[in-house]
């Protein structure tokens, strides 16, 4: 990952056109129609239900703006154009940098639509933050952030999107549809994120072990609290990371 923070480094795309609400409708995995009712938190994947990028979509001035973490906004803008085909749809980066904060929403900012703990977010000229401790938030709510807890082989029900707020299963039909209401109503998910308590010192990244077999990976600390992924059947007392003992947090 190159950008330090995904959650403060981020670029605005914008899509306008006729089509732009049917076409997005068609590829991402939650219900465009909420737009009416603020900001959307959701996802393109690939046919085979991996993600390609998360983001937050806001309906402005008769666009729609898509928030996504820098790293991944080229990569997001080349693979929406390769959609495009004939829609009457126009795609493009802007200069709008992101600004958030928690405390008192300025005029023209809009709700993270992952979580309310997460605050607000207003899109313009200034970016930046209020010097909220965003690891820490992200950690006591569970939420992943692209490039660290998410990449390209994740599967968005267990990075817990559904939770977030982030996929609708009634909408019909998007990319890797087929998959994603595979694994929410055949299947019971083997492995996914969740919330841990450290008891002693361990680097981000490391392997988390249980009678001598990997467990998961520890991710984003905050304090003696971390994130990480886990396979479930191996989850259980004596799970350490580096010098700690780790413990699953319900």
């Amino acid at each position: 990952m190159t950008s330090q923070n995904p959650e403060i480094d981020r670029t605005a795309l914008r899509v306008t056109g006729s089509d732009a609400h049917e076409f997005l409708q068609n590829l991402v995995t939650n219900d465009i129609a909420r737009l009416d009712q603020g900001p959307v938190y959701a996802a393109l994947l690939t046919p085979q239900g991996k993600l390609i990028a998360d983001f937050i979509l806001v309906a402005q001035d008769g666009a729609i703006l898509i928030d996504v973490a820098t790293p991944w906004a080229a990569g997001l803008l080349q693979r929406l154009t390769m959609y495009r085909l004939r829609a009457e749809v126009q795609i493009a980066q802007t200069d709008l940098k992101v600004r958030r904060g928690t405390g008192d929403a300025p005029k023209g900012a809009v709700p993270d639509p992952r979580n309310p703990a997460l605050g607000w977010r207003l899109y313009g000229d200034e970016g930046g933050d209020d010097g909220s401790d965003w690891d820490a938030l992200r950690v006591a709510q569970g939420v992943p952030a692209s490039g660290v807890e998410l990449g390209p082989d994740s599967y968005i029900l267990e990075a817990g999107f559904e939770r977030l707020n982030g996929v609708d299963f009634k909408k019909g039909c998007y990319v890797g549809q087929e998959v994603t209401a595979r694994m929410k109503h055949k299947t019971e998910l083997k492995k996914g994120l969740r919330i841990v308590h450290l008891d002693g010192a361990a680097p981000v990244g490391a392997e988390i072990t249980r009678d001598g077999k990997v467990v998961g990976t520890l991710y984003t600390q905050a304090g003696d609290m971390a994130l990480a992924y886990l396979r479930f059947d191996r989850v259980g007392a004596g799970m350490t990371a580096g010098d700690a003992t780790v413990t699953v947090l319900v």
